[in-house]
């Protein structure tokens, strides 16, 4: 029991972990035994340990050690393990009794020691027995088989030393996949309301599926009509399609006229109608027929009509269309009615007679009726 042992004695100032500890625990230094725990005080805060260290290996010890209180194994007592100084040197100088030595606070120890308190909570609610068990069997597991488990954590490492490289992208990957997502998330009540209506769809589709059946039906007979007919007038409708070259491009020349045409001769319709006595009583056409002295035998050349060069798509405008209002006086539309008028009885065309002929009759056919024979 070490009762008469000369042993130098040494307090070590710890914190609530000193409290864990049990009289006559090791103290180590660096793996080797050079002592024991001769007394425990706790102070509410912590603990005061008081250590018997062998005289022989005290002069061992370097001045400046730190302790830490460490577990034994798993489930074991814990032990006081005496931290020398970083960059301590033989020669220098060593550890004195009755010196204080306080818990190593670095920030290795400090972490050690939250994991420990953490843990060992942990390991202490788990059944020993099962524990062991389970050890056991991974251990079973894996007997054998280091090689293959070498080579593995081998290949392991190689995957992850090519992947580290593509972090940066794999984390942009990510954030766009936030960002995406976010579309999503924002279209997602329009997609469920399009497959809504799709599912509405797809209902009416089912319902009316003999009235489809009967249109498929049909559609098809008059495919297979369509077809006979084609084989059987295929040469024909080639010989049309050429022979209609002609006629189409010279409907399509004039084809800028046309809508101007077709509303001209809407706007014929009701003149016509009026000019029938349509809705009076005297339906038909009404002519006042007057006959005139003879203007002559016909001369060739002279009396055959002339057609001006064609100018390509055009339409002009009617004199029957739309309503009519007085020129006015001595005006270019005055002049040409009034060379129309003169024109007959001049025995000439009135673009023939001279643009001022309203300076010199205008005043005798201004507000006079004037009939035409």
């Amino acid at each position: 029991d070490k009762d008469f042992s000369d042993d130098a004695t040494v307090t070590v100032l710890t914190g609530s972990a000193g409290n864990e500890m049990h009289l006559g625990a090791d103290v180590k230094v660096r793996g080797v035994v050079v002592g024991r725990v001769s007394a425990i005080h706790a102070d509410g805060q912590g603990a005061r340990l008081t250590l018997a260290i062998d005289r022989d290996q005290l002069r061992r010890i370097p001045a400046g050690v730190t302790a830490q209180m460490l577990p034994t194994t798993l489930f074991g007592a814990r032990y006081v393990a005496l931290v020398p100084p970083g960059g301590s040197a033989a020669g220098g100088a060593t550890l004195q009794a009755s010196s204080t030595i306080a818990q190593d606070r670095s920030h290795d120890a400090i972490e050690l020691q939250q994991v420990l308190d953490d843990v060992l909570p942990l390991l202490t609610a788990v059944q020993p027995q099962k524990l062991a068990a389970t050890l056991n069997a991974v251990a079973t597991a894996l007997d054998g088989r280091g090689t293959q488990l070498g080579t593995t954590l081998v290949r392991l490492d190689g995957y992850l030393r090519r992947l580290n490289p593509e972090l940066p992208a794999l984390t942009d990957d990510i954030k766009q996949l936030v960002t995406v997502s976010h579309v999503y998330a924002d279209a997602a009540p329009d997609v469920v309301q399009a497959l809504t209506d799709f599912t509405k769809t797809s209902s009416t589709i089912a319902e009316e599926r003999a009235d489809l059946d009967t249109v498929y039906g049909t559609t098809t007979a008059t495919a297979q009509d369509l077809t006979t007919y084609l084989r059987q007038n295929s040469p024909n409708l080639i010989r049309l399609a050429a022979d209609s070259r002609g006629t189409l491009g010279l409907l399509a020349e004039y084809s800028p006229s046309f809508p101007c045409t077709f509303r001209t001769l809407a706007d014929f319709v009701p003149v016509m109608d009026r000019a029938l006595g349509k809705g009076t009583d005297e339906p038909g056409l009404h002519v006042d027929v007057t006959t005139v002295a003879s203007r002559g035998k016909y001369v060739p050349g002279k009396d055959a009509p002339v057609y001006g060069k064609s100018g390509g798509p055009r339409c002009y405008p009617v004199p029957y269309t739309g309503k009519g209002t007085t020129p006015l006086a001595n005006s270019p539309q005055e002049n040409e009615l009034i060379n129309e008028l003169l024109a007959p009885g001049a025995r000439t065309d009135p673009g023939a007679l001279p643009d001022w002929s309203s300076l010199l009759t205008g005043p005798v056919f201004r507000g006079a009726e004037v009939t035409v024979k």
